[in-house]
């Protein structure tokens, strides 16, 4: 059965342009992969696919030398620890300075307003650019979740979001706030799940971190680790569901299509989840309140690589086993760049190759760990590449404080 290309017209100018496939078609594609799979995964049930996805970060970046001659950091063991990071650059939004041209200590409210304004102008941007990348619009947006660690806001980031872009009045939200480097496969779970609900509908996750609206600076070695390691940065994705119902504003007529291919790049469908929560080291990752500083200081304990790396093998052997698959079948590998300890203890562990976390170490090269939203920007520079071919199982990986480990499963 031939391609059916649908283009529907855009309200602000973009337009909407879709390749549906069949489930022969698919099946013909990767006929021996679809007879060898379970049904849970070759059943033709409808899942939600990541159609688009777009990054922002501020305008300035510092190699870490840059850092440390700015803070006029001089302990050699410090400007040891930066050096071997692994991190050539990282985007921040450094204090601004005094008359004298030092860097002004920020007050804990300094520092949730320079959350508050960066994160919606770089979050705005990461939006506009996954929404383009699905070739839709603004007013296709449905529900948007937003994730974030690094501030705290009432109204939430969502509410704040909602109105600088002028979304629908009925958009559907959700706030995940608190939970670290591993919130945005939470955050994809629950947009898939909504999505799921909601066939033909397009839905945002948006993981926002401003991590230099986080720092704490006291000499010691612990916060050294802290602000060696992160950057500022957003990743969006934009998630819909084929619908078995007339569909027709969005995708401008009925259609139970099984995935979705833009411009010969396939999107990849979420297949499932799986987590880990370490509960005894629970301590390991955590914010803490400062009282002769009135400050929060994010505290990181020097084994959260190897409860990482001792973990590991347990969740991913569980999200792909109940999925018939086994590692060696997994083609793309888009993990957290978590930094340089936790990435080699990931690769150790799971048998992975250079290639295989080509693009986790060069977004930490490139960026630093920026929080919940790194492997978004590992998934673009995947994306990018146009290797990923029809039948191709992915898996996503990233951890935070709990200890936690989250996966999910993907199926281009």
């Amino acid at each position: 059965m031939p391609h059916k290309h649908v283009t529907a017209s855009s309200r602000i100018g973009f337009s909407l342009n879709i390749v549906f496939l069949s489930n022969n078609a698919f099946k013909n594609a990767c006929p021996t992969m679809s007879e060898k799979l379970p049904v849970s995964v070759a059943d033709g049930g409808r899942r939600a696919s990541i159609v688009g996805v777009g990054t922002a970060n501020p305008k300035n970046s510092f190699t870490q030398d840059e850092v440390l001659e700015a803070f006029g950091i001089e302990d050699r063991r410090i400007r040891l620890m930066f050096r071997n990071s692994a991190i050539g650059r990282r985007h921040l939004i450094l204090p601004p300075k005094s008359v004298s041209g030092q860097y002004l200590n920020e007050t804990q409210g300094d520092l949730l307003r320079k959350h508050s304004d960066c994160a919606l102008e770089i979050g705005a941007k990461a939006i506009l650019s996954s929404v383009q990348s699905a070739q839709a619009t603004l007013a296709d947006i449905h529900y948007l979740c937003c994730v974030t660690t690094t501030g705290f806001l009432t109204p939430g980031l969502s509410a704040l979001m909602c109105k600088k872009l002028g979304l629908n009045s009925n958009c559907g939200r959700l706030d995940i706030v608190g939970m670290g480097c591993n919130a945005g496969l939470n955050g994809l779970n629950a947009v898939a799940s909504w999505s799921l609900a909601n066939p033909g509908r397009l839905a945002i996750m948006l993981c926002v971190e401003i991590c230099s609206a986080a720092y704490f600076v006291d000499g010691s070695m612990e916060t050294a680790v802290v602000n060696s390691l992160f950057g500022d940065g957003a990743g969006a994705v934009a998630l819909t569901t084929a619908g078995d119902f007339d569909a027709t504003r969005l995708w401008g007529k009925t259609t139970n299509r099984r995935d979705f291919d833009r411009n010969g790049v396939t999107c990849p469908e979420v297949i499932r989840f799986a987590s880990c929560v370490v509960s005894d080291t629970i301590d390991g990752m955590k914010f803490v309140w400062d009282d002769e500083h009135n400050k929060f200081n994010f505290m990181l304990a020097q084994d959260v690589p190897y409860i990482v790396g001792a973990n590991v093998e347990a969740v991913i052997d569980r999200l792909l086993g109940e999925a018939g698959l086994r590692r060696s079948e997994v083609a793309h590998w888009v993990v957290h760049s978590g930094g340089k300890k936790v990435i080699d203890t990931v690769k150790i562990n799971l048998g992975l190759t250079t290639h295989d976390l080509r693009h986790t170490t060069s977004v930490l090269r490139d960026y630093g760990n920026m929080s919940s939203g790194s492997f978004l920007f590992s998934f673009e520079r995947l994306m990018q590449e146009e290797c990923v071919r029809h039948g191709d199982f992915g898996v996503m990986m990233t951890m935070g404080p709990g200890t936690t480990i989250e996966t999910a499963l993907l199926r281009w």
